[in-house]
């Protein structure tokens, strides 16, 4: 495990909310160690550290309440949806209270006509789909996991879409969230745009619950597309490979999604999935438009790469054979923790400018060889952002090292490229050391506005900065 930073503690403001909290809440408020250590785990090698209690509201009332209690204690709270975050995001490094917000799973309101929904924030992606579905619309926002939107909010998510759909960003038009101080507020109201104050919203969007807890969200919503069509291509290296993504982008093409599996992503897919692909870099695209658009994307596309060596190009509308390659593309830590079973699956993330992808995934295949690292990569390539995980022994202290000096080696090497060291996973505890490097003097004044915000640095302590 990575140790994680420690902050002083407030034993006697942590033991009065506690004492406060479960007067208040009865056994909605939970002190038992395993669901403690559960609400410090995220699916990172950074020791969990665990809040003092956990409470599960069902209401923005409850949830002013409950940061009410904590402020007037000086007590951390942090909240948590899923638990899919991968930097350390929910972790308690000063104790404190952890907000459940699962059983605030309500869709509240959906406007079909202007193309949007309020949500709660313990809905998750795929509960929000599963109820649009009949509605002929959809959320576009697909990090893989089955996050909360909450969460997904909270961290700026993106993932597979956000080549023509953007990020939580793009797609949040409005929230409600609890201040340090137990205040209520609304960012911004339903219309799409609007030019008055500060952008309080993308402010929130992308805060990891440092400066407030979001309590409700209303999202952007799309039409379900015509026809979807998927395509694949195999090529002879990774830099075949991101060129064409490249010359596709600079082209035009409105592509929906765009993958990038190297060839030891591609044998944990044929491995898990049970595919038969070449064992080559491969890409995985989606197109969303009309019938005869779509076609025309996928044919335009197969041009561009074969002029990269692309070879073994197919392409499909029946959704059994579509859903069948993004399953296996969604199931792509599983599969390659396979590569090496018994070993732990270190996942990091960059993103680039889209004329360094080439360079940049190379170069970072060529140091975990270097190294002697099993990586396998996976990327978002559209928008020049890709994975590598790491599978290594945790009992060798040698392999830890050796993927610690990797990551900040790649995290490093993504700034000099003026990208940047995460481009979804967010800073959390994990990226906490490269956001000064990779934005200077930027960070005082992220740091100024934590301070208004939250003078007393209850809010998800020891995050970002």
């Amino acid at each position: 495990m990575v140790q994680a930073t420690t902050m002083p503690r407030n034993e006697t403001g942590i033991k009065a909310a506690v004492a406060r909290l479960a007067a208040q809440f009865g056994d909605r408020l939970q002190t038992g160690q395993a669901l403690r250590e559960q609400h410090g785990h995220t699916t990172t090698w950074i020791e969990t550290q665990a809040p003092d209690a956990v409470v599960f509201p069902t209401s923005t009332e409850e949830v002013a309440d409950i940061v009410k209690i904590c402020a007037d204690l000086a007590v951390p709270v942090i909240a948590f949806g899923t638990g899919t975050s991968l930097e350390g995001h929910v972790n308690a490094p000063a104790g404190g209270i952890c907000v459940d917000m699962m059983r605030m799973d309500a869709i509240v309101a959906l406007h079909q006509d202007d193309l949007d929904v309020v949500v709660q924030p313990g809905v998750t992606r795929e509960q929000l789909n599963t109820y649009l579905r009949d509605q002929g619309l959809f959320f576009p926002i697909d990090p893989g996991a089955n996050a909360s939107l909450g969460g997904m909010a909270a961290t700026r998510a993106s993932g597979t879409n956000a080549v023509r759909y953007g990020t939580m960003k793009d797609n949040v038009l409005s929230l409600e969230a609890v201040m340090a101080d137990g205040t209520v507020i609304r960012t911004a109201s339903r219309a799409r745009k609007s030019s008055a104050g500060y952008d309080m919203t993308r402010l929130l969007v992308g805060s990891e619950g440092t400066l407030g807890l979001i309590t409700e969200i209303t999202l952007r919503l799309q039409g379900i597309p015509e026809a979807i069509r998927s395509a694949r291509c195999s090529f002879r290296s990774v830099d075949d490979a991101c060129r064409a993504v490249m010359m596709t982008i600079q082209y035009g093409i409105p592509v929906a999604r765009i993958e990038l599996l190297d060839e030891l992503s591609v044998r944990a897919a044929n491995q898990h999935s049970g595919l038969e692909l070449p064992e080559v870099p491969l890409l995985l695209l989606e197109f969303h438009s009309s019938d005869a658009s779509v076609v025309e994307q996928a044919q335009t596309f197969a041009q561009i790469a074969g002029d990269f060596g692309g070879f073994d190009i197919a392409a499909t509308s029946t959704a059994e054979e579509r859903n069948k390659l993004w399953q296996a593309r969604h199931d792509m830590y599983w599969a390659c923790l396979g590569l090496r079973p018994g070993a732990k699956g270190i996942s990091t993330d960059v993103c680039v400018p889209i004329s360094r992808l080439a360079d940049c995934v190379s170069t970072a295949r060529a140091k975990a060889e270097e190294m002697g690292l099993l990586a396998p990569i996976v990327g978002h390539v559209g928008d020049g952002n890709f994975h590598a995980l790491l599978l290594i022994d945790m009992e060798s202290a040698e392999e830890r090292s050796k993927a610690e000096a990797y990551v900040s080696w790649l995290n490093e090497l993504a700034i000099s490229m003026e990208g940047t060291c995460t481009g979804e996973h967010g800073i959390g505890q994990g990226k906490r050391p490269y956001l000064q490097r990779e934005l200077g003097e930027t960070t005082r004044f992220m740091a100024a506005l934590k301070a208004a915000l939250d003078p007393d640095n209850i809010l998800n302590p020891g995050k970002i900065l």
